[in-house]
């Protein structure tokens, strides 16, 4: 059953701390500058790695000249393919040979996209190094670079010997009736749609600081979103124990999805720094970041759906092709993003039957990587074009089709076998058309109309994939773990502190996870210390990507932290002669409920459990302190975007009006936390619709590698974002949450591109390829399409 709830305001209580709107503990160091990332690691005798990287997009290596380098001023080491010989190619926890790429951390015969690493400079600092870096001169051999993924296919050259037609992966699925569907259906709508490359934009770039011990300990500050699967990444590449490997994380200025791997120029720092033995640092420049670090979500799919006169949705089929670039050397970079396409083409609607192709395509261009609504941003957008679409051809209204072929709230099983625990599909979908008043937009549309403006409205209902456990992945075709640890703890002074292997940047995990622990402990939340983001503190864990931490680490910090309370009450139930049953913890004490006097602080609990010998041996060991292992069963978030935006017929411009979110994500953990995680996601997804597009020429040339290029969303491209919650707690998870963060990522896009499609309906404009900025909606005006 789901409850339609408004989230309290700020300061007004909730039922207890987990769902309250506590401020986030965080922010004060954000805010104020005092928050310390990668590039505020200070060690003494620390030097910088510069990078000479492919000027070209493909080539083989005819020669490198490095000797004017090695000798400039500040030199310390020249490092190329050779002296990196010994570090092996990157690997990744997916055990499926066929679609690796190993791409070596140095460019060693031949180069694949412009940016490839080919040299690093290690130097005493960084002015020297990149002064060094500007003397190496490389020799190509120029190949003809492929930069469709067509032509990839059709006639190559190759870029890896080993992958034919360059295509690394293939996938098909039948579920069986779909033809049948087709050949029956009174109407088939169809749509090729080509989606634009897009990069992450973290405010802080890529960053990697290492240093050998003494002991032979190499510690590696990263910014990162997972350390414990880095750390492996690390030891299989440099042959070393994980033992030997420690991982901090600072702060991380925004990830989004790339830095959940290890990069080649982490890998060479990493190798320097043992060489050397001196600390290693390396900053990632923007250019460097536009052009080299990790692109995403590029795609040509195409989908058709069938339906019956009565709109009822019979079939879906689509060809689902992924330019993943020049590796996939870590598979869920590119991968994850086309499978997901294909399996989340459904969503949140009833579908029969449904037949899919899924190619992963090799180009000349950056290696891709995981972005905020992986995959699941561009089926959302082919489906929800398509139903507007069909909706016109039927002569139905468009919400109207969507309620007859939405989801029922129950549990139930996709046609892709995804396992969805409930949600509130259609209460979500008329939450929005409420909030953003859409019976009332034809007065408001006509009105304009007659005026001369061009006003649209758009909604996307959506359904995101969270909190995806081992058992999940498999089901999948994904064989890696995803499961995490937690301890939690009672100190000799009374003060909680819980261990998780999540790796916040930006989630509030400080904040959040200590609700969690401080309501079941009764205590304050200022008196719960959260440990996360270092391999020697932190328990083991797959880190925090995908949508996972709430679930996963808000799980297993829920199952310590009870039965952290179960160890206390035994303990106080010695020491008060009551039975467990009548005690309760509150405020940091431990009393027999209605009898005030009858009563132990925290630490006087904690003390007892250390010394005292009965207690210890009632026990059977010492303290209060356990660890849980948590495993999570997929849970499905849901909701729905709506906005109204005006185009200028002129101009080409789109300005987004109003903006409504409705998002259900199961048992809020803070509702102030959720909100800004869907106003941020909303805000990349208009810059997916209207602005980011990396661009190559011919020659495979980036031209995009600044922000004068490379648009994205500033204050002035969004609208004031509305958020309302509706509350369906997940029945498979423990505390009913499911991940969230990426729903209005996904879902904004086919709003705001079916928006524009509704203002300029007298022209017949109809959206094939994104992003939809002035020029293209210009063109489109012209042609009656856009793309």
């Amino acid at each position: 059953m789901s409850v339609v709830e408004q989230a309290p305001e700020r300061g007004e209580e909730a039922q207890g701390l987990i769902g309250a709107r506590v401020r986030r503990r965080e922010d004060g160091r954000m805010v104020t500058g005092a928050a310390r990332y990668v590039a505020d690691v200070e060690l003494p005798r620390c030097c910088e790695a510069a990078f000479v990287r492919s000027t070209v997009a493909h080539a083989r290596i005819a020669a490198v000249d490095v000797e004017a380098a090695r000798a400039a001023p500040g030199v310390l080491a020249v490092l190329t393919a050779a002296e990196l010989a010994a570090v092996r190619p990157l690997a990744d926890l997916l055990e499926i040979e066929s679609i690796k790429t190993p791409r070596p951390p140095l460019a060693t015969d031949r180069v694949r996209y412009v940016g490839e690493p080919i040299v690093a400079v290690i130097a005493e600092d960084r002015y020297a190094a990149e002064d060094a870096a500007e003397l190496v001169v490389v020799d190509y051999e120029e190949l003809e670079p492929v930069l469709d993924v067509d032509v990839a296919i059709a006639r190559g050259p190759l870029l890896h010997d080993h992958v034919p037609e360059n295509v690394y992966f293939r996938s098909e699925f039948r579920s069986g009736g779909a033809e049948e569907a087709f050949a029956g259906a009174d109407l088939v709508v169809a749509r090729t749609l080509r989606v634009n490359r897009q990069l992450a934009s973290s405010m802080e770039t890529r960053g990697v600081v290492a240093q050998a011990e003494p002991d032979g300990l190499l510690t590696v500050w990263l910014s990162s979103q997972a350390p414990f699967q880095q750390r492996y990444l690390f030891a299989l590449a440099l042959g070393l124990p994980e033992s030997r490997i420690r991982v901090v994380v600072p702060d991380v200025g925004g990830a989004f999805g790339p830095k959940d791997f290890v990069f080649p120029e982490d890998l060479c720092v990493a190798h320097a720094a043992l060489t050397l033995g001196r600390p290693v640092r390396w900053i990632e420049d923007r250019q460097e970041n536009l052009m080299a670090g990790s692109h995403s979500k590029e795609q040509k799919l195409t989908v058709e759906l069938a339906f019956a006169d009565d709109g009822r949705l019979l079939a879906m089929r689509g060809r689902f092709v992924g330019d993943t670039g020049a590796f996939a050397y870590s598979a869920p970079a590119g991968l994850v993003d086309v499978m997901f396409t294909a399996q989340s083409l459904p969503g949140p609607y009833v579908v029969p039957a449904y037949d899919y192709d899924v190619l992963g395509v090799l180009t000349n261009k950056t290696p891709v990587a995981p972005y905020r609504g992986v995959g699941i941003t561009a089926a959302q957008t082919a489906r929800e074009l398509l139903l507007d679409e069909a909706a016109e051809r039927l002569g139905i209204d468009r919400v109207e089709l969507r309620r007859r072929n939405l989801l029922g709230d129950e549990p139930t099983r996709s046609i892709t076998g995804q396992e969805y625990d409930g949600g509130s599909y259609r209460t979500s979908l008329e939450r929005a058309l409420e909030r953003i008043d859409w019976g009332g937009f034809p007065a408001r549309q006509a009105a304009a109309r007659a005026e001369g403006r061009h006003l649209g409205i758009g909604v996307s209902p959506f359904i995101e994939g969270t909190s995806l456990g081992t058992m999940a992945q498999l089901q999948s075709g994904f064989p890696m773990p995803s499961h995490d640890h937690a301890w939690a703890a009672v100190d000799l002074t009374g003060t909680v502190a819980v261990g998780v292997p999540t790796c916040n940047h930006g989630q509030g995990h400080a904040t959040a996870f200590a609700q969690v622990a401080a309501e079941v402990l009764g205590v304050g939340v200022d008196d719960v210390r959260v440990v996360e983001r270092d391999t020697e503190s932190s328990p083991w864990g797959m880190g925090t990507y995908a949508s996972r931490s709430a679930v996963f680490g808000g799980g297993a910090v829920l199952k310590a932290a009870r039965l952290l309370r179960e160890r206390i009450l035994r303990v106080a139930s010695l020491l008060l002669e009551a039975p467990p049953e009548a005690l309760a913890l509150e405020d940091g004490f431990v009393g027999i409920a209605g009898v005030p006097d009858a009563r132990i602080p925290l630490a006087g609990i904690a003390g007892a459990a250390h010394f005292d010998p009965g207690v210890r041996a009632a026990l059977g060991d010492a303290g209060l302190r356990v660890g849980v292992f948590h495993d999570a069963p997929p849970a499905y978030s849901n909701g729905c975007i709506a906005v109204e935006v005006e185009v200028d017929v002129e101009l080409g411009t789109v300005r987004l009006l109003r903006t409504v979110a409705v998002e259900d994500c199961g048992t809020m953990l803070n509702p102030t936390i959720v909100e800004g995680q869907v106003r941020g996601g909303l805000v990349q997804g208009i810059g997916a619709a209207l602005l980011e597009h990396a661009v190559y020429d011919d020659d495979g040339q980036p031209l995009t590698t600044t922000y004068m290029d490379y648009l994205v969303p500033r204050s002035s491209d969004v609208s004031a974002i509305e958020v309302d919650h509706v509350v369906t707690p997940s029945p498979r998870t423990l505390g009913g949450m499911k991940g969230m963060a990426e729903g209005s990522s996904i879902a904004t896009p086919a709003a705001v591109l079916n928006a524009v499609a509704d203002a300029l309906s007298p022209y017949g404009f109809r959206v094939e390829r994104l992003p939809l900025g002035p020029h293209a909606v210009w063109e489109g005006l012209r042609s009656g399409r856009a793309g």
